[in-house]
């Protein structure tokens, strides 16, 4: 295994140092707790936006704090839930006085842990916290790690159209309602070329033969619906974009999102082409994209391969989209 690390025990703890020395003046870290805060809180009266989940998955979490998008980000070890005194501390450092929302993955420990967080705060201060729980795989239905669908990679079009809502200075009910109907508003669907390694582990989590894919997989590196021989660009966009189709909701005149991700180490030149792909399939579909992004997200340590998340979009949904946002991972308007 080669890895740029110092040791397989302080992975988390020294990214974040570097996340720190990193963006100085936009964000604070608190290494000791693994939490990520806005440098300058926002103003008195606006809901604070929590989210959190294993590291591994850079940017996403910590990587969307700031104006437009989240308050604070809990990191966990790798791929592992962070734990409800983290996501208690981040809820009570930020609230405002209007709330708290969490958005949070379906997956077993970091559902767990956040509605524990939310008991804990609200008992202790008081602070009401509202829940979006994001599950838009469409790969299957139950898996180890969750009940339902797993939470992807609409989690970060969630965060950024909740982000900018709570910046308008909405009510924490208007806030997760627009988080929440985004959420239901989006399917995807990932395809890995390798795995993971993830480094305490020292090895690929699963073997997959040069000449295969696995079609269907989780950000953690689980096992989707099938492997199949490594095919062109245009089928594998195919096999992401059709299940995505087939069960995407109904549209009232309005197109897509269209949310092309990479893995971790595809590079942009293959994510670009797969995203050319992905448009054609979805030209002949009659599906009209209203907005897209093209780029690594929602990663998976160093795995190579894409995913594929389509929201059907509103025009609330896009007016928010468009919102300026600035942090360390996506930054537009400002």
């Amino acid at each position: 295994m080669k890895k740029l690390i110092n040791s397989v025990d302080e992975v988390v703890t020294d990214a974040l140092a570097g996340m720190a020395a990193a963006h100085p003046g936009s964000l604070r870290v608190d290494v000791a707790q693994h939490i990520v805060y806005r440098a300058t809180p926002k103003d008195e009266g606006k809901v604070a936006i929590v989210s959190g989940g294993g590291s591994g998955h850079e940017p996403l979490h910590g990587g969307f704090v700031g104006t437009g998008m989240l308050d604070a980000a809990c990191a966990g070890e790798i791929f592992t839930s962070p734990v409800p005194d983290q996501v208690s501390a981040a809820t009570a450092a930020v609230d405002r006085g209007a709330g708290v929302l969490h958005i949070v993955k379906n997956y077993t420990g970091d559902v767990m842990n956040f509605d524990m967080a939310a008991e804990m705060v609200a008992a202790e201060s008081g602070i009401e916290v509202a829940t979006v729980v994001t599950a838009d795989d469409v790969a299957v239905e139950d898996s180890l790690y969750t009940a339902g669908r797993r939470g992807v990679g609409v989690t970060v079009i969630v965060e950024k159209i909740a982000g900018a809502a709570a910046e308008e200075g909405r009510s924490l009910a208007e806030v997760a309602a627009v988080a929440e109907r985004t959420s239901q508003a989006g399917r995807s669907m990932g395809v890995a070329l390798t795995s993971c390694t993830v480094p305490a582990n020292g090895k690929p989590s699963f073997d997959l033969p040069e000449d295969e894919i696995e079609i269907g997989i989780g950000i953690h590196g689980e096992p989707g619906r099938h492997r199949e021989k490594i095919a062109p660009a245009s089928e594998i966009a195919a096999r992401l974009a059709e299940p995505i189709l087939a069960e995407l909701p109904a549209g009232d005149g309005h197109g897509v999102i269209a949310f092309l991700n990479g893995m971790g180490a595809s590079p942009l030149l293959e994510l670009y082409l797969m995203y050319g792909e992905v448009a054609k399939i979805l030209d002949r579909a009659g599906v009209k994209v209203e907005r897209s992004l093209v780029g690594n997200y929602i990663t998976s340590l160093d795995m190579a391969g894409c995913s594929l998340t389509l929201v059907r979009a509103d025009e609330e949904m896009l007016r928010l989209w468009d919102a300026p946002v600035n942090t360390p991972g996506l930054r537009w308007g400002v």
